[in-house]
């Protein structure tokens, strides 16, 4: 077998597996899994991905890389708050009912989302569309557009499983705006801060059962 062949086969190997894995096992969850949290199943893969990355050459700073954060957080801010202030509007004209539902009517639920989104359903899912996307597809996707794109529709179609397209395409929208941020700054820490924000944001003005799937947040 020549080199050439074998990057090829490894190329068209990786292709298909990406496929099953995002998109196979993800429509066959929300296929015969409706109704189940994702989350545990999150946490196995959570473990069995940072196994993988700590023995395949990742560098293991892009884990965190906290000072990544500092200076990328004031245009992290900037922007959050312009998509909150657009957000709770559109909640406002179209769903008025549904404004600030959370924190109005289960403020114990909100402030429990607040603390446990961040740690048990943003970071894991960081290094699965970010950190292990990344590092294991780049074969076929390389580092630039094509690997945000493969990023974002995978983050997008994951939240499929929650049973609505809008949660699908606003995920996907919201998965190119991290994978350009895991692009820049290698650090799973800074990506994990913006999605949380964003995350919080949905939970917080109204949108929440749009991204709810029984105890896990999207």
């Amino acid at each position: 077998m020549t080199v050439d062949t074998g990057r090829t086969s490894r190329k068209t190997w990786l292709t298909v597996e990406f496929v099953a894995l995002f998109f196979g096992l993800t429509g066959l969850f929300a296929a015969l899994l409706r109704g189940v949290s994702p989350l545990p199943f999150l946490v196995v893969i959570t473990v069995g991905i940072v196994i993988y990355l700590r023995r395949t050459g990742f560098d293991r700073r892009d884990f965190w890389r906290a000072d990544a954060l500092r200076p990328t957080l004031p245009g992290i801010l900037a922007l959050w708050a312009i998509s909150a202030l657009t957000l709770a509007a559109a909640v406002a004209v179209f769903r008025p009912d549904s404004l600030f539902d959370l924190p109005r009517e289960r403020p114990l639920i909100w402030v429990l989302v607040l603390v446990f989104y961040p740690l048990v359903s943003v970071y894991p899912q960081e290094l699965l569309f970010r950190a292990f996307l990344f590092h294991r597809y780049a074969p076929i996707f390389g580092d630039g557009p094509r690997m945000i794109a493969a990023s974002a529709v995978a983050f997008g179609f994951a939240h499929f499983i929650v049973g609505n397209w809008i949660s699908v395409l606003l995920s996907a929208a919201a998965g190119v705006l991290f994978a350009v941020r895991y692009r820049r700054t290698r650090s799973l820490l800074t990506t994990s801060v913006e999605h949380a924000l964003y995350g919080i944001l949905v939970f917080t003005v109204g949108l929440g059962d749009l991204f709810y799937h029984g105890a896990a947040a999207a």
